[in-house]
């Protein structure tokens, strides 16, 4: 069986991917409403430490970091995890000695918020 070279294959339609657009929020209004960090000095530790292609401080067009007034907005193409979010505000406040008194809590799908621990309860519990 032999082909003509007029008998040609069709193209292959390939698709574009869409480039999922992950956005993550931390919510620093605690601390800041009491004067312990300000959310500029996250958004800066941010920028200088999330890494990209193994770099950091090259966030290039693959991530965004915002702020909105105590909330700050981490914007980030598909593979980037809110866990590695959580990493860094943890070590953001271990930088600022502050993570034996505040802690990362998971508030919905894709927020965190900063809590104080219960130290006063700990401290009734103590004296009963």
């Amino acid at each position: 069986w032999h082909l003509s070279p007029f008998c040609v294959m069709p193209a292959i339609r390939r698709e574009k991917k869409k480039i999922q657009i992950l956005a993550f929020y931390v919510d620093l209004t605690a601390p800041c409403e009491d004067n312990i960090f300000t959310p500029e000095a996250v958004e800066t530790f941010l920028k200088q430490r999330i890494k990209v292609n193994g770099k950091t401080g090259q966030l290039g067009n693959q991530v965004t970091v915002t702020r909105n007034g105590t909330v700050v907005k981490i914007q980030a193409h598909a593979p980037f995890s809110k866990r590695y979010v959580k990493y860094l505000t943890k070590k953001f406040l271990k930088q600022q000695q502050l993570r034996d008194w505040i802690r990362v809590v998971s508030s919905n799908k894709n927020t965190y918020t900063l809590k104080y621990f219960n130290i006063h309860d700990e401290e009734a519990a103590e004296e009963k």
